[in-house]
């Protein structure tokens, strides 16, 4: 409730902005269920297109993955050590080397690490891609009703927006018949 020293005039417009901001806010939860209930479930022939995507994609970071192993691989002998090293003057060039070979072999092994994932990560992927096109065999097989779908879509979707375009109206006849009552209330 506002203080007194508020005019009823005031309290009225304050009133409106804050019926004004929970409409607004219901407004916008109306629309995004509306809306996240309107779009279609993915077919199988795109859940198949889609992991064919992600698996040239795990099998690009893969073969990058194989190709940096075999540069880690070459550049950790000792004898790519000592040519890596050769310009660098120290008086104890054991521990460079050792030092360099430790830097290399902790590189290799989180390269070996990520190369694991990427692996488990294709292989549950590839089983996935051959799930996903046993459906889509599946439902290329189904015999499709003659303008069925569409319609049903279609009727469907208007359905929703009626309700909700209702629900709207219901809400604002609502909102006004409230703020019409404590406009008199006040008065």
């Amino acid at each position: 409730m506002l203080p007194a020293f508020f005019s009823p005039t005031l309290r009225v417009t304050i009133c409106v902005g804050e019926a004004m901001k929970y409409l607004m806010l219901l407004l916008f939860v109306l629309i995004s269920s509306v809306s996240l209930s309107a779009q279609e479930p993915e077919s199988a022939a795109e859940r198949v297109e889609n992991l064919k995507a992600q698996l040239l994609d795990v099998q690009g970071r893969e073969a990058d993955l194989r190709g940096r192993l075999q540069e880690l691989d070459e550049m950790i002998k000792p004898e790519n050590i000592e040519r890596s090293l050769a310009g660098v003057g120290s008086t104890r060039p054991e521990e460079l080397r050792e030092a360099r070979r430790r830097q290399l072999s902790i590189e290799r092994d989180g390269v070996l690490a990520q190369l694991q994932t990427i692996e488990t990560s294709r292989l549950r992927l590839e089983g996935a891609l051959a799930n996903a096109e046993a459906l889509a065999y599946q439902e290329s097989a189904q015999p499709k009703p003659a303008g069925g779908t569409m319609m049903m879509v279609a009727g469907g979707l208007s359905q929703k927006v009626m309700f909700a375009g209702g629900g709207l109206v219901l809400l604002v006849l609502g909102g006004g018949g409230a703020l019409l009552y404590r406009r008199k209330r006040l008065r």
